[in-house]
């Protein structure tokens, strides 16, 4: 790796990515086994080298194999000399581990607010109709000023719906008890999923996704998702999310010399996977438009055809492992992989798919100037971390030297929706501190990987370290840009008295909103987003 890029492999030439293209997104994709995790990994340890943090789902377990050294082997070392890799030694990333249920990393929450009904919608599988009655539910806490925290916040606003239905009507809508009912009962499916455990306080600020250590390199932030893809809608639902808060969230940069942040979606096939064509539509606004917040998203699936073709069309960065073609369903996935790269006198794309060993691949890149490179069949470069799963032992050690350790770990469950309806309110609610840490230095020991604080003014080349928390925003953002691309709901955590006071303020707003096609906020993405 350079300063300026990544080496990926070695085919003819170098295959490199360069950092400045790098948010433009990318796809890896091939048949099980073919070495999609390792490309994976590489990838990572590069982004994280060249001080940009890495977010990346950890399906089987492998990717938490980043946090500790390689185990040296003469294949790894003669791959590494052959291809070109000069600097190559065994070491591990730094590695901040999360886990929804908060058994094997940090408990990762975010609030119902947060969430939004559309989302949630997806999350529940809900009709329309459904959808509909979810939108008045949050729309009346809103108007009352009561906050949507954790479920059992949900099930009270839901019942307060249920219970106000006439005067609801005549406001809101038709509301039917029979509507609320099977609401209530998919609710009670998602709890049993264990969906329960991830709504709640303190909700995660994307701050402490964007850490770097002490010498420049990036967090590696490592989602244990074993348990949480065996509910697919719920880890879709999860990951998109947290996609849409990176927009919502991260100002306006336009192209950087390299990422803030890089986003790795792996079984990216069930984002899509019976999604409706409105919900796809955002999906494919969000890829185009999140590369000017210097985000980077890289699609991980078996099958090229797993994605949408608006979606696939952005992705830039290509990496292509070995699919095999013994169905016409599978001839078709290699002629559509083949056609999506910028030919190559020396490698006859369609063939190679099929042929390529594991730990080689189809790699092409964006140069410079925007342009896709010509395809190379590439040997990949070897991972310095080890290939394969941690045991729990050492996943103990890591989290006991974290720089999080505390933040996240006790809940805080303050006055919202649920205590306001059953009259159980002891104050206003106050917006919660922060969560205890660990004594003396929460960033660890000041010896080399470990952590350290925010520098007060960022070098020239580095990205700037933001604060480790975010300040509570509204409810509700009259106008705001991700609530009309994708939650329905900009929802933050606030206190009565502001959710209040801003009622009639969003009213305003909204009916503002409605008038100004032309404003600069809902002007930019208003031709985009029409429903």
């Amino acid at each position: 790796m350079t300063g300026q890029s990544i080496l990926i492999g070695r085919g003819d030439r170098p295959c490199e990515l360069l950092l400045s293209r790098a948010n433009r997104h990318g796809l890896i994709a091939g048949a099980t086994g073919t070495g999609k995790t390792v490309t994976l990994q590489v990838l990572a340890e590069g982004f994280s080298r060249a001080g940009v943090p890495v977010f990346c789902a950890d399906i089987k377990g492998d990717l938490s194999g980043l946090s500790q050294p390689g185990t040296p082997h003469p294949k790894l070392e003669k791959r590494a000399a052959e291809i070109g890799v000069a600097d190559f030694a065994y070491e591990p990333a730094p590695v901040v581990f999360w886990d929804v249920f908060g058994q094997q990393g940090h408990r990762l929450r975010a609030t119902v607010a947060e969430m939004g009904p559309l989302l949630l919608a997806r999350m529940l599988e809900l009709n329309d109709t459904q959808e509909g009655v979810l939108s008045i539910a949050f729309k009346l806490a809103d108007d009352d000023g009561l906050l949507l925290l954790d479920f059992k916040d949900l099930r009270a606003i839901l019942g307060h719906v249920a219970d106000r239905a006439e005067e609801v009507r005549t406001h809101y809508g038709q509301v039917s008890k029979a509507t609320i009912g099977t609401i209530q009962r998919r609710l009670l499916v998602l709890e049993q999923a264990g969906a329960e455990e991830f709504f709640g306080e303190p909700a995660l600020a994307l701050t402490d996704l964007m850490l770097l250590t002490p010498d420049g390199r990036g967090a590696v932030n490592v989602l244990a998702a074993d348990k949480l893809v065996q509910s697919p809608r719920l880890y879709a639902t999860f990951l998109l999310w947290l996609l849409s808060e990176l927009f919502e969230e991260l100002p306006e940069v336009g192209d950087l010399e390299k990422p803030k942040l890089v986003f790795f979606f792996d079984e990216a096939h069930l984002l899509f996977r019976d999604a409706p064509r409105a919900l796809v539509e955002k999906v494919e606004a969000v890829v185009r438009l999140i590369r000017s917040k210097g985000v980077g998203i890289y699609f991980v699936t078996q099958n090229p055809l797993d994605l949408p073709a608006t979606v696939l069309g952005q992705l830039g960065n290509r990496v292509q492992h070995a699919l095999r073609a013994f169905t016409p369903l599978e001839q078709k996935a290699v002629r559509a992989a083949a056609e999506t790269f910028r030919p190559n006198p020396k490698v006859r794309v369609e063939e190679a798919i099929g042929q390529l060993a594991v730990g080689e691949a189809l790699v092409s890149t964006l140069a410079a100037d925007g342009t896709p490179n010509p395809v190379e069949r590439a040997r990949i470069a070897p991972p310095r971390s080890r290939i394969g799963a941690i045991t729990p032992e050492e996943r103990a050690a890591v989290l006991g030297r974290s720089p999080l350790l505390g933040r996240y770990d006790q809940a805080v469950d303050r006055d919202s929706a649920y205590e306001m309806l059953h009259g159980r309110a002891t104050t206003v609610p106050a917006e919660p501190g922060p969560a205890p840490v660990r004594g003396g230095s929460p960033w660890g020991n000041t010896g080399p990987g470990s952590w350290s604080p925010a520098p007060a003014s960022p070098g020239p080349g580095r990205i700037p370290q933001i604060p480790q928390r975010r300040q509570p925003a509204p409810q509700a953002r009259p106008g705001g840009v991700l609530g009309d691309i994708l939650t329905g709901s900009g929802g933050k955590r606030e206190g009565v008295a502001e959710a209040m006071a801003k009622s009639l303020a969003r009213t305003i707003g909204n009916q503002l909103g409605r008038q100004l096609g032309g404003s600069v906020l809902r002007g930019v993405l208003g031709s985009i987003l029409k429903r």
